[in-house]
């Protein structure tokens, strides 16, 4: 059986042996096994191999480590079959050693001097880096916010439309097929930054997207313990001009990290239901708070994103954001907490929170929290959080100056 038509018959909800309808965590389960070999293991261990024996003329997928690896070649197999298309497409998927290194790659692949990109306004922390380097080869950077899919304005002329969404950390959302049929009749490309969403809870190349790019760090592995990028596509010849970039630049992930994320995708599904679950519980909580303001979470009936979130995301993700009064009442509330650790990133399945602002690259405010919500019980999760807040206004009122 191909390579390609394994990844279709994922894409269409089927399995390629059986022909039976299956599901999310069915998928997430069997993503990228080989075919079965007696006396041999389900998932293969890591190969760690600088080059290969390769007499005579380099043909063959394995001729040096730096451009393929065969634990790779499951990995990418496996997120190609969890991001393709409903449609049945062929989907081409390339890991990178990090979420920076597969974004870079197809900014710095696809575009030249002279041309035009759009990005968010809103998104990733490091993407002010990136626009620097952009403008320093030549190439135009025009920014909109993520809401109100607000980049629609500023798209005239452009070679690449770059969507986060939702954004990070400010949880807002765009439509993201609405984006990229105006991007595509302009003759522009459209990368999707699905880190926040995971391939669960949102693909992508199924609303038009040419390219689906995530962290791999984040909830795709869950755990905390490697750092992963990768980039999916449908069109050969972008994925092509992606590889190369790749082994221009090296920034290729090593076996141990790719077999640990493999092997993570096993439990995915299982890890996002549980959550996403545990996200909106502490955003409901959050909810009738008066000390909590601009609280944001897609999955909240009266979320502003809440409308087109439910139209094009299957899942909303595991992160919460909100405002506390002060940076101070922010960080005591992080102190107070016993069950979260005060952490960047997210997607863990231990709950981690963090005061955004103390990195100093979003535009937030200085009691803003980024939480993302884990895999400990709701219940326990949630009383945690609410006995913090608790403790951090009996602490404010109690340095209150008496009247």
């Amino acid at each position: 059986m191909t390579d390609s038509a394994r990844t279709a018959g994922a894409a269409a909800g089927t399995d390629s042996r059986t022909g039976s309808g299956i599901g999310d965590g069915t998928r997430a389960v069997r993503a990228g096994l080989p075919e079965p070999v007696k006396h041999e293991p389900t998932l293969p261990g890591p190969v760690f191999a600088a080059h290969f024996h390769l007499p005579g003329d380099p043909t063959g997928p394995y001729t040096y480590g730096r451009d393929e690896n065969p634990t790779w070649t499951l990995l990418e197999r496996a997120i190609g079959e969890l991001e393709a298309p409903s449609s049945g497409d062929d989907v081409e998927t390339l890991v990178f050693a990090s979420g920076m290194a597969a974004i870079s790659a197809v900014l710095f692949s696809q575009l030249r001097a002279g041309d035009v990109v759009v990005m968010p306004d809103d998104g990733y922390q490091a993407l002010p880096l990136v626009h620097e380097q952009l403008a320093a080869y030549g190439i135009e950077v025009r920014t909109a916010p993520t809401g109100g899919d607000a980049q629609l304005d500023v798209l005239d002329g452009a070679k690449l439309l770059w969507i986060e969404t939702p954004s990070n950390p400010g949880l807002d959302v765009c439509d993201v097929r609405r984006l990229a049929d105006a991007a595509h009749a302009r003759g522009a490309l459209v990368a999707v930054d699905n880190t926040l969403a995971t391939p669960l809870g949102q693909r992508p190349l199924d609303l038009g997207a040419d390219f689906s790019v995530a962290s791999g760090t984040k909830q795709l592995t869950g755990h905390g313990d490697i750092l992963l990028g990768y980039v999916a596509c449908r069109d050969a010849d972008l994925a092509a001009s992606v590889k190369r970039w790749r082994k221009i630049v090296g920034a290729i992930p090593g076996p141990m990290e790719a077999w640990l994320a493999h092997r993570s995708l096993a439990t995915l599904q299982l890890r996002a239901e549980r959550q996403n679950a545990n996200a909106l519980a502490v955003a409901e909580a959050l909810r009738g708070r008066a000390e909590v303001t601009g609280l944001r979470y897609p999955g909240l009936s009266d979320d502003p994103s809440h409308k087109i979130a439910s139209q094009q995301m299957r899942r909303f993700g595991c992160v919460v954001s909100f405002t506390l009064p002060s940076r101070a009442r922010a960080d005591r509330f992080l102190d107070a907490l016993r069950l979260v650790d005060d952490a960047t990133s997210f997607g863990g399945v231990r709950s981690t929170a963090e005061r955004r602002g103390r990195w100093g690259g979003d535009a937030v405010a200085e009691g803003f929290v980024r939480f993302s919500a884990g895999a400990e019980d709701p219940e326990d999760l949630v009383a945690d959080v609410l006995r913090a807040l608790v403790e951090t206004d009996e602490a404010a009122a109690s340095a209150e100056p008496a009247n």
